[in-house]
């Protein structure tokens, strides 16, 4: 009882551990994943993806879906007419972000991201673009060039 006692003195005063959320906010690391993603745009305001289906082909939960234009973008590149991602189902496991040859798709850093409608889970291009404007300075570090680049074994002289 004396050593229940001692332990509980001890901790009584020790500094918390703990942030109290809604009144302060934690700094996000550079490298957290969530469950948002966005599409990205070039300097001249132009979608990055180019439609090869890398990254619908790649996702483990099949929530990817992506419809390549017929036409080519201003720079005569492939777009894509369609594009759904449906967060429902994701697992965030990154896999799409690291396959992407242009770093077209991006997870974005947002804690506490939550939706009422399960319609708002099923992220359309607009949406998507979106997302890319509106939190651009939350993109998450690990982009697809990033990833590769941790990936990639260094070679020793």
């Amino acid at each position: 009882m004396v050593k229940a006692l001692y332990i509980t003195l001890k901790n009584l005063f020790r500094k918390p551990v703990t942030v109290m959320y809604p009144d302060k906010k934690r700094e996000m690391p550079k490298r957290m994943r969530s469950p948002l993603f966005a599409l990205t745009k070039d300097e001249d305001g132009i979608i990055k993806c180019i439609a090869c289906k890398l990254c619908e082909n790649i996702c483990p939960s099949n929530v990817i879906k992506v419809l390549p234009s017929k036409e080519k973008n201003e720079k005569g590149r492939p777009y894509p007419e369609e594009y759904e991602l449906n967060l429902s189902a994701c697992l965030a496991c990154e896999y799409c972000v690291q396959v992407c040859p242009d770093d077209a798709i991006v997870m974005i850093r947002i804690f506490g991201w939550a939706t009422k409608n399960k319609e708002d889970l099923i992220l359309k291009k607009e949406k998507l673009l979106e997302n890319y404007e509106k939190y651009k300075d939350l993109i998450s570090e690990c982009t697809g060039e990033f990833l590769r680049k941790m990936q990639t074994p260094r070679r020793q002289n």
